[in-house]
């Protein structure tokens, strides 16, 4: 997973090394489970010495907890990046909408191994991490959200609308429906699974829209 930003000098190679670490984590841990996965294989996988591993993060479950924070992160960079560039473009908040469901599509395209890691996760409590996946999933939906009640103060969307529940459903639904997309139509285009959204989005699944 790439960085959204880099620093110079050696702050930047700092940044490469854990880069390659995360890489090397979200891909064992989605073929054989966190905990098979070892410090030693996570050091290989990466190109790197086992020390490099604990010079950069105090344990396992820190590069994890590190890990769901960086690619959350980046989501929530995209959808943001999304909502505001069509306002830029003189957008309606449903069109800040259906670029924040391609944005996710496209990151979700981009990384699927750890969509299935961050999914996974959300519905385990016993985790260290726990706190801080639903940090993190906060900051994702509070994008969603800023755009909903944005709607509403434009008088774009009814005022009976439920922002919390709403943002996660549409969250949820680009997750959901994206996976689905990997696991069981590949062969589908990412024009078409956001296409089918999108349509989902604006009210149209009947055909009268």
């Amino acid at each position: 997973m790439e960085s959204s930003s880099a620093a110079p000098g050696g702050s930047t190679r700092r940044e490469a090394t854990r880069q390659r670490l995360y890489e090397a984590a979200v891909t064992l841990i989605a073929e054989q489970g966190f905990s098979a996965t070892t410090v030693d294989e996570i050091a290989e996988r990466a190109g790197v010495a086992k020390g490099t591993v604990y010079y950069n993060f105090a344990s396992k479950s820190v590069l994890f907890e590190e890990l769901l924070r960086h690619g959350v992160g980046l989501l929530t960079a995209s959808l943001r990046e999304a909502a505001e560039r069509t306002a830029r473009e003189g957008g309606s908040t449903v069109d800040a909408l259906d670029a924040m469901i391609r944005a996710g599509l496209v990151f979700i395209d981009r990384y699927p191994a750890f969509t299935q890691l961050y999914v996974a996760e959300l519905w385990r409590t016993n985790r260290a991490w726990q706190s801080t996946l639903l940090v993190v999933r906060q900051e994702a939906v509070a994008v969603v959200e800023g755009v909903l009640r944005a709607g509403m103060a434009g008088g774009e969307f009814s005022e009976e609308i439920d922002v919390p529940l709403t943002a996660a459903a549409l969250v949820g639904m680009v997750l959901v429906a994206a996976l689905d997309w990997k696991s069981f139509q590949p062969e589908r285009s990412l024009d078409d699974v956001h296409a089918a959204l999108s349509r989902l989005l604006q009210g149209r699944v009947s055909g009268r829209g």
